[in-house]
């Protein structure tokens, strides 16, 4: 427990809800190699190819412009957490209601879709509004034809009760019913809990490539240097095919061109993934001072979310579990850790308290644990079924419609035969 904090009580948390701002905590990291260690922040398309490029920015911190570097998004994060909650569900030591599209069974045109397993709220791009689970069956009837469905797409944050009922994890990372069903624009539920880390004091990589063929180089680059904190990536080829010889075709079913031979298909053998194969700079990774964790529940976001026309006492139970479903996902992804991808592991450098931030802005520090959320979220589920409210302990089960199984089955088999994707393609 950190210094000067107090254990949350189910009833500090419940007047934190009724009149506070926020839940927060902000926490300094270093890699786990320590620090100045590299680290390797996520990748996103830029620029006219679609390059990737880590996204840099400058923070004002502490009265000064800091250089940074996001190295996990809010968005990124919430998938995290919602990753550590599943993992308790699984290990059936929490009951949190969540629907599940089955595709155990799932064949079309001779393909076995059983490898899929199952798809969840806790994992849809879209969580309870996301296609998949759109285009599924539940006990014969097609999703959207049910009362449940129709329920959601009716739901708004004026009452939750619905999606509250299916998937309340939807409620604390947000959710957007995107189809706009229900009359006007879907509705939008915001995210109550956002986590987000950020490389401060930035050093990009200096390192710059070697023994790179100009000749290999795409034509429109050969002029430019290699970015500073860039290096150029590239496939030697071990037959030594050359980029001057020409293929026809696609990755399975090439012929080589004749001498002479034009048209749009004609093309370099690194198409086909022959020859020597240029890549777009590749960022080297950064080090940085510490990155920063910054974590909050906003409890003003709770209390704009109604519940049922019994009103308070309804909406009062609703966001107590709401409340603890995220401290919960907290709890786990500390347990978890925040190894985020390779070369990018990051360990506290210390303690760091929580804190309720009072509405007049000071903090009270308080402290949480994961057996701890775990009993704050028992406590919340018992005032719930109290309230007449309904906390699913089993998952609502559905399977794929025919014809997303067909279409799954049908993306199989075009990649299977090496076609290509085509970005906004028809």
């Amino acid at each position: 427990m950190a210094q000067g904090s107090h254990a949350l009580s189910i009833a500090r948390l419940e007047q934190a809800i009724a009149a506070d701002a926020a839940l927060r905590r902000i926490r300094r990291m270093q890699p786990v190699g320590g620090p100045g260690d590299r680290i390797f922040p996520p990748t996103y398309p830029g620029g006219q190819k679609g390059t990737a490029r880590h996204i840099f920015e400058k923070r004002r911190i502490a009265g000064e412009d800091r250089d940074c570097v996001l190295l996990d998004s809010v968005q990124s994060q919430a998938n995290r957490l919602e990753a550590a909650l599943l993992d308790l569900v699984r290990n059936e030591t929490v009951s949190i209601p969540h629907v599940v599209v089955d595709f155990s069974g799932a064949k079309a045109n001779g393909e076995d879709l059983s490898d899929i397993g199952e798809i969840t709220s806790l994992k849809a791009p879209h969580r309870i509004y996301d296609a998949i689970i759109r285009d599924s069956v539940l006990d014969g009837t097609d999703f959207p034809k049910t009362e449940e469905y129709k329920a959601l797409v009716k739901a708004r944050p004026q009452d939750a009760t619905a999606v509250f009922a299916l998937s309340p994890t939807a409620l604390v990372f947000g959710a957007w019913n995107s189809t706009g069903q229900g009359g006007g624009l879907g509705a939008k539920f915001p995210r109550l809990v956002t986590s987000e880390i950020v490389g401060i004091g930035l050093a990009r990589g200096e390192r710059i490539a070697a023994h790179i063929d100009p000749r290999d180089r795409p034509a429109d680059r050969l002029s430019q240097p290699i970015p500073r904190g860039e290096r150029m990536a590239v496939r030697i080829d071990p037959l030594g095919i050359r980029a001057e010889a020409q293929v026809q075709g696609g990755p399975l079913d090439w012929r080589v061109a004749a001498p002479g031979t034009k048209g749009k298909d004609v093309k370099n053998p690194s198409k086909v993934n022959h020859s020597n194969v240029p890549a777009e700079p590749a960022e080297l990774g950064v080090t940085v001072d510490y990155a920063q964790h910054v974590a909050t529940l906003s409890f003003a976001g709770l209390r704009a979310l109604g519940f049922g026309a019994n009103g308070s006492e309804q909406a009062a139970a609703a966001r107590l579990a709401l409340a603890a479903l995220a401290l919960l996902a907290f709890a786990a992804q500390d347990v978890a850790g925040y190894d985020l991808r390779s070369r990018c592991h990051l360990v506290p450098e210390g303690p760091a308290p929580w804190e309720i931030v009072r509405a007049d802005g000071t903090a009270e520090p308080v402290a949480f644990d994961l057996d701890r959320c775990r009993a704050l979220l028992d406590e919340a589920i018992g005032r719930v079924h109290a309230a007449g409210l309904e906390w699913r302990g089993k998952p609502l089960r559905l399977i794929p419609q025919p014809k997303l199984v067909e279409l799954v089955a049908l993306s199989r088999a075009k990649a299977l035969k090496g076609e290509t994707e085509e970005a906004g393609g028809t």
